[in-house]
């Protein structure tokens, strides 16, 4: 009996609340390297002015990794929207989601304070595509568990399409920023194909199944 017990799904509810939390501070961990490097300059005398010109890669790196962790965060609350219960190998490959988002800080801070090279491309983009990657394999593995949720299918397999739209296009930026440096990060602007992207797809994979 305990065994059963063990291995039955639990209720979600929990799950969702904390991955909140888990992205919350996620968010704010972005800016602690910015706020050590106000105390740094301020302490040799520097000024508003100063701080903006040294600091302004390091800024726009935040900016762009607040963004890409609070559109990762909105992604997966839709997700979880209509989840009712969870499994371990759900909330293992969740947990596995939330390390990759605790993660991103890390080359978030390299961004602005390191020398660009193309491990730090590797590293920061790899792991926006080690974070989509991970959704993917939630969102297949809710399709194919449909007890555990009251999202229709069409929508999950919508779902997968988007994430694999995003993983092609951090691949091709990876690859772009360092094929051509400089280009650099700029690179991440294919993003902003991401819905044309994604309704082409869509659409081709629509006209497929039918």
């Amino acid at each position: 009996m305990s065994g059963s017990y063990a291995t039955a799904p639990a209720s979600a509810e929990r799950l969702k609340a904390f991955t909140d939390a888990v992205v919350a501070i996620a968010m704010t961990v972005l800016v602690l390297p910015l706020m050590e490097s106000v105390t740094d300059l301020g302490g040799d005398g520097g000024s508003v002015a100063d701080w903006f010109d040294r600091h302004n890669g390091q800024l726009v790196s935040f900016a762009l990794s607040f963004v890409l962790i609070a559109t990762f965060w909105q992604t997966n609350h839709r997700v979880f929207a209509q989840l009712e219960r969870v499994t371990p190998a759900l909330l293992w490959l969740s947990v596995a989601w939330m390390f990759t988002i605790v993660w991103l800080p890390v080359p978030t801070a390299m961004l602005g304070s390191m020398r660009e090279d193309d491990a730090q491309k590797i590293v920061y983009i790899g792991s926006l595509i080690v974070t989509s990657l991970v959704s993917l394999a939630i969102r297949g593995y809710l399709l194919r568990h449909p007890g555990l949720h009251r999202t229709e299918p069409a929508l999950l397999r919508r779902g997968i399409l988007a994430d694999a739209t995003s993983i092609a296009l951090f691949a091709i930026a990876l690859i772009l920023s360092i094929a051509v440096p400089a280009i650099g990060y700029w690179a991440m602007l294919l993003l902003l194909l991401f819905g044309p992207m994604h309704a082409l797809v869509t659409r081709v994979f629509e006209r497929r199944r039918a």
